[in-house]
């Protein structure tokens, strides 16, 4: 089995907000001066409208800082408190994991140069680390003030759990299979970019709809998703209303508002929101700690790019779901064809490896998991600002490694040793 992940930083553009060190004194200060002109259009939209002013002044002033290194940290495992979110239920029954507790090599080699773990644990702003070995327990441990008890908030990592759901929605016959076309299931998609194309683009990041993720310009399509969540307007009307760049299927450009489709799609067919459809298929399926909490926009639609919230240990159930290619302790939650699919990349614009004619990364890309550029066995799903679950069937072991670090957009190298400590680690253990 040819699987894996390696990492979403080459050429991304910074997925969320520059780092805060990234930006000079100027750059701060326009930054302010553009929060404070949103602002006054909340503020303004609120008298017209009559909505609710407090919560959306919250909000705005949180998103306006959700990065800044004095506050990333905190922001990451609260931002439930200021967003609406539909909850996923927990079932009766928790899964308990085995121990077997042991200690990790304190140092690495990669590229020739030794690492010391500790220093890049605490360089990279950890705030949890798991390491999963034949479904044991063998590390665990909590930073910068989480707790096992906190939810965290998975950016891109979620677009992983969409995945699972779309390829259970197949199985189960509410979608017709890979090749549909995503407009038959969502009319408001018609005369976007997403108009014609096959499930299957939308799935491996090839839509070939434009989008501009650079978050210095204040015009830049990521900044505009930003503004429309935060004064309470549809992700699902700015989703159908991107255009087309390029012919679908030929070239892998990361926009995360291809799972903002796939979401569309999940909720047309099953008539179900995603968040109700998580729960019912997996979450009270694999013994999950704790309740989840999805945040929603304020039409009440799910922002399934990436802002579930859920707990380390959680993650790390998902984990060995896909480590033993979709089968929790006898049972198949996700079939076993569409996890082997997903991880799996089958066309040249998909592969690993330098293809600048064909894709933005070096990382190969599945159905929203990414193929290391040396892949072992492995593959991984990826968050902003250092999200990680690395799963190695072939050595069964699972890395869950959540982090807050303002400097994520801008230290490609601490990003290519997270990735290749994974590699060790799955190795040596």
């Amino acid at each position: 089995m040819e699987t894996g992940l390696q990492s979403v930083h080459d050429n991304l553009k910074g997925y969320y907000l520059k780092g805060e060190k990234q930006m000079n004194t100027n750059q701060k200060s326009e930054r302010l001066v553009k929060a404070g002109v949103a602002i006054a259009l909340i503020v303004f939209m609120t008298f017209v409208t009559g909505c609710g002013i407090s919560r959306k002044l919250n909000r705005i002033w949180m998103f306006s800082s959700l990065f800044d290194e004095t506050e990333i940290v905190e922001n990451f495992r609260s931002l439930p408190e200021y967003c609406p979110y539909h909850l996923v239920k927990k079932g009766e029954k928790e899964y308990r994991f085995a121990e077997a507790y042991r200690q990790l090599p304190e140092k690495f080699v990669f590229n020739n140069k030794t690492y010391s773990v500790k220093e890049l644990l605490a360089s990279t702003w950890t705030t949890g680390l798991i390491v999963l070995k034949d479904d044991k327990i063998c590390f665990e441990e909590y930073y910068l003030g989480n707790t096992k008890d906190n939810l965290n908030i998975s950016w891109s990592v979620g677009k992983s759990f969409v995945s699972a759901l779309i390829g259970i929605a197949i199985h189960e016959g509410y979608i017709k299979g890979v090749d549909v076309i995503v407009s038959d299931y969502v009319p408001e998609l018609k005369g976007s970019g997403y108009e014609g194309v096959r499930l299957k683009d939308v799935l491996q990041m090839s839509s070939g709809v434009g989008f501009d993720e650079d978050y210095s310009a204040f015009f830049s399509d990521i900044n505009r998703m930003g503004r429309t969540i935060a004064m309470g307007n549809s992700i699902n009307e700015f989703a159908a209303g991107l255009e087309r760049e390029r012919k679908p299927g030929t070239y892998n450009h990361y926009v995360s508002m291809d799972t903002q489709v796939l979401g569309m799609v999940l909720k047309a067919a099953t008539k179900k929101t995603t968040s109700h459809y998580l729960e019912e298929k997996i979450w009270k399926k694999i013994g999950m700690q704790a309740d989840a909490k999805w945040l929603v926009d304020d039409m009440d639609m799910e922002l399934v790019f990436g802002t579930l919230n859920i707990t380390l240990r959680d993650y790390a159930r998902f984990g060995k779901l896909y480590a033993h290619l979709g089968n929790w302790e006898g049972e198949q939650i996700v079939p076993k064809e569409w996890v082997l699919e997903s991880i799996t990349p089958d066309a040249p614009h998909l592969m690993p490896g330098e293809r600048p004619l064909l894709s933005s990364y070096k990382m190969g890309y599945g159905y929203q998991w990414w193929i290391p550029e040396h892949p072992k066995g492995d593959f991984m799903g990826l968050g902003v600002y250092g999200q990680y679950l690395y799963i190695n069937p072939v050595k069964n072991v699972v890395i869950v490694k959540l982090s807050a670090n303002p400097d994520w957009t801008i230290d490609l190298e601490s990003n290519e040793v997270e990735k290749a400590w994974f590699q060790y680690l799955a190795e040596t253990l």
